[in-house]
């Protein structure tokens, strides 16, 4: 017999080697069932339903814009989540805004104040969108409608329906604005901006123009397509209409799927962008006669200087606004409460259409498994002024451009029906939703990209009233002024936080207003000596914010007329491939023109 001791020893050992070869076959299962199926696993992540509108203002229940809104709908959603009610936009127009948040990265940072592509920008396009980055890390992104302004179907893995800012009325030639709409306001700002009035049956009118029956026809700039309409129960879809409708029908394929990746799915309403054309339903629903008009204090724009840096001429400096509101009033015969009254009608039953949608997504979210581990976010991509300060339109830096709502649900972390009103910004969506799903937060492409500029706010989910958060006291805003090139140092700039609002501007001209006792940000203190130490607390707060200045890099005129060409191959327009002086000049003036489609 061998020694039993020495046998002792070798079982120990071989023991302890199947143990170990137990353990390595373990992690050689496990790591290869990762990388087969790291999807499954990766399921266990939140789902991200991002719901975007345009031009939404603070006109929703509970955040007090306008005192006969009807959205019950997204009042729901305020009722299930935290909803901020000082939450601010980073730049109050269409294009700029969108790809800062998409990016999460400031204007001033990237220097995308305009209309450019955003993906022909160093920056921004060496720094992946949320849905890229998204895409990146296992899920699966799926969008329809507006969500960037432009060129963002690549963003997607799977995308619905485009940008349709639809419908309009059609006279057999030419698309036109609503019949209802008098003039000069429909001759000044056209199909767009121009334009509001019910959906209604028209092909029974003739135009006097061609002879032939209206019509309507709805899609994006590129193309159109009719948009039958006999009755409201006989007509088709509309853009936002179709939106919903897909939304909701991946949504239920999803809920339903035994096997799938997280996702992250965008949803994107024009309305209440202009123009304000939806069924008459809605118009029915806040009589004219019964419409209340926002609290306006008379010569309010007397003590502010956004006309001394943005010319009241000029729509594409900015002061389209001052020239909308002029022009309403005067299509009206001068009588501003009716005027008001008629777009200001219009505007609730657009937002009441985009509430009965939203309410449609809602739905199938709480109706089914999703509702537990979906986050819901619901915001704008900025404000909209109703003739405050003599000024109907976006793009300003006082408190109806620059105020959004933004409402989010984390199932199982955030509050229910809580409000927070410290200032945040649309910068610090990015960061929260990463910081939610708990992804990397390195979304650069390359050392070109830029690293997100916000903050994540999921802290005050958690405690929307004392939670603690990293992210500034105030939150930052920027002014669109068209320009062939943005030095960051030299743009205009808002501060808004819990007590103040300060507004500086590119030429030094200041404003501050005290809005815990003036809300409507009525009374320019910057010209009154006795807060000249708040004026300068605020002046070296911003000034502290925003990049020392950029000059342009020096171009020879060649050079520019040939980046101008670049960027605008259509100026050559005798198409002979060369670009002269005076088809650039030409073009240039043309440019300068009021232009529908920007806005």
């Amino acid at each position: 017999m061998g020694n039993p001791c020495f046998a002792n020893k070798n079982e120990a050992k071989m023991k302890k080697h199947f143990s170990q070869i137990k353990i390595l076959h373990t992690l050689f299962i496990g790591l290869l069932t990762w990388g087969l199926f790291g999807d499954l696993t990766a399921a266990k992540k939140p789902n991200v339903l991002l719901i975007v509108c345009d031009d939404l203002n603070d006109y929703v229940e509970t955040l007090g814009g306008h005192p006969q809104v009807k959205t019950p709908n997204i009042k729901k959603l305020i009722d299930s989540g935290v909803s901020f009610t000082q939450a601010h936009c980073n730049i109050p127009i269409c294009n700029p805004s969108r790809a800062s948040f998409a990016t999460g990265i400031y204007p001033h940072t990237s220097q995308v104040f305009g209309f450019e592509d955003w993906d022909k920008n160093e920056i921004l396009k060496n720094s992946r969108t949320m849905m890229a980055h998204f895409s990146a890390n296992g899920y699966h992104t799926l969008g329809t409608g507006k969500i960037m302004h432009n060129r963002d179907r690549q963003e997607w893995s799977e995308y619905g329906h485009p940008s349709d800012y639809g419908p309009f009325l059609f006279d057999g030639k030419d698309k036109i604005p609503h019949l209802g709409v008098p003039s000069p306001f429909r001759d000044d700002f056209g199909i767009i901006d121009g334009t509001f009035g019910p959906l209604e049956k028209v092909s029974h009118k003739k135009s006097p123009a061609t002879g032939k029956p209206y019509s309507w026809v709805t899609g994006g700039w590129k193309a159109q397509r009719e948009l039958k309409y006999e009755s409201e129960e006989k007509r088709d879809s509309t853009g936002d209409e179709l939106n919903a409708q897909w939304a909701v029908k991946r949504l239920k394929e999803l809920a339903a799927a035994k096997k799938r990746k997280p996702f992250f799915m965008g949803v994107g309403f024009v309305r209440p962008h202009t123009p304000l054309i939806v069924p008459q339903k809605y118009f029915d629903r806040f009589p004219l006669d019964s419409i209340e008009l926002p609290l306006i204090k008379e010569g309010d724009i007397d003590d502010t200087f956004k006309l001394t840096v943005t010319s009241k001429e000029d729509d594409r400096s900015g002061n389209r606004g001052t020239k909308m509101y002029d022009s309403l009033v005067a299509s009206y015969k001068g009588d501003r409460v009716l005027a008001l009254k008629k777009f200001i009608q219009a505007y609730l039953a657009s937002v009441a259409s985009v509430d009965d949608l939203i309410g449609e997504i809602l739905d199938v979210v709480d109706g089914s498994s999703l509702n537990k581990n979906t986050i819901i976010v619901f915001t704008s991509d900025h404000g909209w002024g109703m003739g405050e300060k003599d000024y109907l339109y976006k793009n300003s830096l006082w408190q109806e451009s620059t105020r959004i709502p933004l409402v989010l649900r984390a199932p199982g972390l955030s509050k229910v029906g809580e409000t927070c009103d410290r200032p945040v910004s649309l910068v610090d969506l990015y960061p929260t939703l990463l910081d939610l799903c708990d992804l990397p937060s390195n979304t650069m492409k390359n050392d070109k990209g830029r690293p997100l500029d916000g903050f994540s706010i999921k802290p005050l989910l958690k405690n929307p009233t004392m939670g603690k958060w990293n992210g500034p006291d105030s939150a930052l805003t920027s002014l669109y002024k068209w320009a062939q090139y943005y030095d960051p140092a030299k743009q205009n700039y808002s501060l808004r936080s819990s007590e103040w609002r300060y507004v500086r501007y590119e030429n030094g001209k200041e404003e501050l207003y005290a809005v815990t006792k003036d809300p409507y940000e009525w009374d320019n203190l910057a010209l009154d000596p006795n807060h000249e130490k708040t004026l300068k607390k605020y002046r070296a707060k911003l000034l502290a914010r925003i990049p020392q200045s950029i000059p342009e890099k020096p171009k020879s005129n060649e050079q520019w007329k040939n980046d101008y060409f670049k960027k605008n191959p259509k100026a050559d327009t005798n198409k002979d491939g060369d670009l002269s002086w005076p088809e650039l000049n030409a073009h240039k003036k043309l440019m300068n023109a009021p232009k529908d489609a920007e806005y």
